[in-house]
């Protein structure tokens, strides 16, 4: 029975991994300025530059995972993203008593993700994707 579910289980977690990544993306877009400032205030080097980049990667290679449009790529780009803005974002060591219960959940959720994401990485979107048409 798994078997026959495998390629709408595969699009229905392309799905869902999308929408961790388009919105925030587009929301970066819309609020340029207030993203710039957060990064700044967590010591990002360069954070006009790391901002944009940052919302290229997540709607282009959420936008990527969702079609499944060169699927392990945008998996493995996503999933160096997701690690490097985990620990630039996330440091719940570094952080006050008060403020670390919700950033270890935020950090251990992108953990998560970056998972999920190296499984695309490894096994492909499956057979509804733009991928296996080619």
């Amino acid at each position: 029975m798994l078997n026959q579910l495998s390629n709408p289980l595969a699009l229905l977690g392309r799905i869902l991994i999308a929408l961790f990544f388009i919105p925030p993306g587009f929301q970066k877009l819309t609020g340029f300025a207030g993203s710039v400032g957060y990064a700044a205030s967590a010591g990002m080097p360069l954070p006009e530059l790391g901002v944009g980049i940052g919302l290229a990667i997540e709607i282009l290679g959420g936008l990527a995972i969702l079609l499944g449009f060169k699927t392990r790529w945008a998996a493995l780009i996503l999933a160096f993203f997701t690690l490097v803005a985990t620990f630039m974002f996330h440091a719940y060591w570094s952080v006050p008593a008060e403020m670390a219960g919700m950033q270890q959940l935020m950090f251990w959720k992108n953990i998560a993700v970056t998972g999920g994401l190296l499984g695309y990485a490894a096994h492909g979107a499956g057979a509804w994707s733009l991928d296996a048409r080619s």
